[in-house]
């Protein structure tokens, strides 16, 4: 069961509204050394960003009382979230944030840190929704493996990606395969792979993820690991309507609106078999891109609608249904960029509509742009107002 506290941020003097209706004055809240016996065993990380909250998780070795500690002052962190229940998997969402803003955290106990109070433990609100600001996005894929590879691609890109902070992180499924003793998509699984891979990443940028083939097997129907581990806006809490369900949904960043599908079987347009019936995904991907008006739209989902990497797009089903049901919907509502993962091999297309058949079927109207994209060669895809 999940466990959230609300605060009102903003002032020095802020009221706190807990789950447990207990209210307190963040001047009167003492800070005492942290107890020793209690450790963060996983995070912190932040989930759930938007211009003015964010959510915050972290694990503990033994049930305690959640506290997260803000402000946009290192020394000075005075904006306190809190939860007195007691449990081993904390999540804590502050609010009441200025959008576009750098806040220092600590996470603990009533007793004081437990992790964080340094200067690389931050977040940094999203902008004001529709301003438009250069956007940094890190998308990964498949990097569930764990090994060499896998930390080759991680310290490639903070190689390549210096000091720069990553405004954001997509990843787009199979983020954890099954190792000796545990399956795909497990707790464990997902330790070894993500949570203890990229620690510094978790803790500074907001973490928005995509369920694989690999998660699925050990999460579907909204149980399972993967939806216990995240905290996604199925309710609309970070923009875009509400999906009422973790494996789609939506949210803003500045002027970019971001869509995350589900593009597993079984459960592949959402929680009906039926990919058109009024409780499945393509309905409300409908009404999503409908409501939104913002200047880019974004798509990442796990199986990719194009592909003769690992997989072929032209024989498997998922990425059959996904070409023929959810692209005509998305290019009908004006999405600028589709992100996938699942074939292991890094391809791009052509800046392509109206392509939903075998590769075979492919004709020149429907190449929009046939350059590379690459803007020191035939130039960049554009967009067109």
């Amino acid at each position: 069961m999940r466990r959230t506290s609300v605060i009102g941020v903003g002032t020095l003097l802020s009221v706190l509204f807990v789950s447990a209706g207990h209210s307190a004055d963040v001047a009167n809240i003492p800070l005492l050394p942290k107890t020793p016996s209690v450790f963060v065993t996983r995070g912190p990380y932040l989930q759930m960003g938007s211009s003015t909250a964010v959510t915050l998780r972290w694990r503990t070795n033994q049930p305690t009382d959640s506290y997260v500690r803000s402000g946009t002052d290192l020394a000075d962190l005075n904006d306190v979230a809190f939860d007195v229940s007691s449990t081993t998997e904390h999540e804590i969402l502050v609010e009441g944030l200025s959008p576009g803003t750098k806040y220092y955290y600590s996470v603990g106990d009533a007793t004081g840190s437990l992790a964080g109070g340094f200067d690389s433990y931050y977040f940094v609100t999203s902008p004001p929704t529709g301003a438009a600001k250069p956007t940094r996005i890190w998308a990964l894929g498949d990097s569930g493996l764990a090994g060499a590879s896998a930390e080759a691609v991680r310290d490639a890109f903070y190689d390549f990606n210096g000091g720069t902070h990553p405004d954001l992180w997509l990843m787009l499924g199979d983020n954890a395969y099954g190792i000796p003793g545990y399956g795909d998509g497990s707790q464990v699984a997902y330790q070894v792979a993500v949570f203890d891979r990229f620690p510094r990443t978790l803790r500074t940028s907001v973490l928005w993820p995509t369920i694989g083939n690999h998660e699925w097997v050990s999460s579907f129907e909204a149980i399972g690991p993967y939806f216990d581990m995240f905290t996604l806006p199925k309710n609309g809490e970070a923009g875009g309507e509400p999906s009422g369900f973790e494996g789609y949904y939506s949210f803003d960043y500045g002027n970019i609106h971001f869509i995350c599908l589900d593009s597993n079987d079984g459960i592949l347009m959402g929680t009906s078999p039926d990919p058109l019936s009024e409780w499945g995904m393509i309905p409300w991907l409908e009404s999503d891109l409908a409501a939104t008006d913002q200047d880019w739209i974004i798509a990442f989902f796990h199986h990719p609608p194009y592909s003769k990497g690992g997989h072929d797009s032209d024989r498997e089903r998922n990425l059959i249904l996904m070409r023929e049901n959810a692209l005509p919907v998305l290019e009908r509502g004006g999405v600028d960029l589709v992100l996938s993962g699942h074939s292991h091999s890094y391809e791009r297309s052509f800046l392509i509509d109206g392509h939903y058949g075998r590769s075979s079927t492919l004709v020149s109207a429907n190449i929009l742009d046939s350059g590379n994209g690459n803007s020191l060669e035939d130039g960049e895809y554009r967009k067109h107002h």
